[in-house]
C-alpha cells in the first residue's frame, strides 16, 4: 500500500511516496474483526549526531479490534447505564470495510527510532567548528577558553606561577607579630 503521507517526525520518517509493506491477518471473533499485522516501511532522515542523510526500514507490529456496527451501539447504550465506564477509541467495520490507515499511522510513528544514527558508534560533529569527526578521526582543535570561565583560568594560571604569596596564609613569613 502507498504511505497515506506525514508519517514521521522532524529527523526522520516514512517518505510519502513509499510502498509500506502489511502482512494481515483477520480472524472473525464475537465482537468484531481482529486485525492482527505487521507493517515494513522505508524510513529516510538524518542522523542525529552528524547530520548525515540516512535510510532504514522500520518494523511495526500491530493489532486492534474493529467492532460490528452493532456492537458499538450496545456498547454505547452500556457505557450510558454506567455498566462500563470505560472509554476507549474503538474502530468500527464499515459495511464490509475497515479503515487500517489510524492504526497502521499509531503503529509506525511509535515504532520510529527516536534517535536515529546513521551507525552506533557515529561520533558527531566537532563542536568548535562543526567538521564532521567520522571524516577525519584526528580533528582536533587547542583547548579554546569558554568565555565565561576566562576569568577563573587567569586566576589558576597566576596560582601556578607562584604568584599565590598571599599576606596572612599559614607559613608565610612576611608577616610579623
Amino acid at each position: 500500500m502507498k504511505s497515506p503521507g506525514g508519517l514521521g517526525v522532524e529527523v526522520i520518517g516514512v517518505p510519502d511516496d513509499a510502498t509500506i509493506e502489511v502482512e494481515l491477518r483477520l480472524e472473525s471473533v464475537m465482537e468484531g474483526v481482529l486485525v492482527t499485522g505487521t507493517a515494513r516501511a522505508p524510513l529516510k532522515g538524518e542522523c542525529v549526531r552528524c547530520l548525515e542523510p540516512l535510510e532504514q526500514e522500520s518494523t511495526a507490529d500491530f493489532q486492534e479490534l474493529f467492532s460490528y456496527p452493532d456492537a458499538d451501539d450496545r456498547s454505547r447504550s452500556d457505557a450510558e447505564t454506567g455498566d462500563d465506564a470505560e472509554e476507549e477509541d474503538t474502530f468500527s467495520l464499515e459495511g464490509d470495510y475497515l479503515d487500517l490507515e489510524p492504526v497502521l499511522r499509531d503503529a509506525v510513528v511509535l515504532s520510529l527510532p527516536l534517535q536515529p544514527v546513521c551507525r552506533e558508534d557515529c561520533p558527531g560533529l566537532c563542536p568548535d567548528c562543526g567538521a564532521r569527526l567520522a571524516d577525519d578521526p584526528q580533528h582536533v582543535h587547542e583547548d579554546a577558553v569558554d568565555i565565561r570561565w576566562a576569568a577563573l583560568q587567569g586566576l589558576a594560571e597566576t596560582m601556578k606561577d607562584g604568584e599565590n604569596d598571599m599576606p596572612g596564609k599559614a607559613g608565610d613569613d612576611s608577616q610579623e607579630k
